[in-house]
């Protein structure tokens, strides 16, 4: 029977993170499992109790939205020790991504008897993180800016604090010019965004990356160009589906190793979260983390 710690986010979602947590601690307590849980103070504390309860040859379960998603699973990347979700933030992109059941029953199910999968992760390099890996996607642009206001808002969760976050983001953004290398080979574009997809969603269930995999080896690169701001408007809604990577601004792209840079200090985020600017270098690692789904 496998032993659990949970690292709760005790303010994921804008209330509390324990909620999601204690219907399936009943439920993996009653089949006969142990749980620990240890709540933490920070993303960097999580990563501590994470790597603390991997060494003890535990599963370790990330119970928040995907800021700690991110924060745990990379700190888990590159060891043997088994990672789960569960979703309890606003987002929970990267869940979604896996097809992880919502439900406390199909979940607890799925961490007592599901077969460990290996995924990639994404090794993240700047001038702010010397060396980190994430989880889901970086991004770099306007939708780094929304994700911030969205994070920031006080009055507003979930789907309604990534709307008003977008519309303000959008309506004083200037088109960037930006500078793309990857695996070697430089692109120049002026647009919106980069986006750097190891998993297809982000921003609260947008299919940024429809033909992104999480264990192919590769990252997907989706670049937003420049267009007049009513069209993107439009595709904010065709984000939803994927439909938008039907129009001529969106780009996608494919590599390992991809570096991005701008005319002008750009914020980029991580896994939902925002707190560094551009340039950064990203890398594919495969099969890095062994997750339950």
């Amino acid at each position: 029977m496998r032993q659990f710690t949970a690292v709760v986010n005790p303010t994921a979602g804008g209330s509390s993170g324990t909620a999601g947590l204690l219907p399936l601690a009943r439920l993996l307590r009653e089949a006969g499992a142990q749980l620990d849980t240890v709540y933490s103070r920070s993303l960097e504390h999580a990563q501590e109790l994470a790597r603390e309860a991997g060494a003890k040859g535990h599963v370790v379960l990330a119970v928040g939205g995907d800021g700690m998603a991110g924060c745990v699973g990379g700190a888990l990347s590159g060891t043997d020790t088994v990672f789960g979700l569960v979703p309890a933030g606003r987002g929970n992109d990267f869940a979604r991504a896996l097809g992880l059941p919502t439900d406390a029953a199909r979940l607890a199910e799925t961490l007592l008897e599901g077969e460990p999968r290996r995924v990639d992760t994404i090794e993240v390099e700047s001038a702010k993180h010397p060396r980190i890996s994430v989880l889901g996607s970086v991004y770099a642009g306007v939708d780094a800016v929304a994700n911030h206001h969205a994070n920031a808002s006080r009055f507003l969760r979930g789907a309604a604090s990534y709307y008003a976050g977008g519309l303000r983001a959008v309506l004083a953004w200037k088109p960037a010019a930006y500078r793309i290398t990857i695996d070697g080979v430089l692109h120049e574009r002026s647009g919106y965004t980069v986006v750097a997809a190891n998993s297809g969603f982000y921003g609260f269930g947008r299919n940024i990356a429809p033909g992104a995999s999480v264990d192919d080896g590769l990252l997907d690169v989706v670049v937003i160009q420049k267009a007049p701001k009513r069209l993107f408007f439009a595709m904010m809604n065709e984000l939803k589906t994927g439909e938008h990577v039907k129009r001529p601004q969106i780009e996608i792209l494919r590599g390992k190793e991809i570096r991005i840079e701008a005319d002008r200090p750009l914020p980029y985020g991580a896994d939902g979260e925002v707190d560094a600017t551009l340039p950064v270098t990203l890398r594919v690692q495969p099969s890095a983390l062994r997750v339950l789904a």
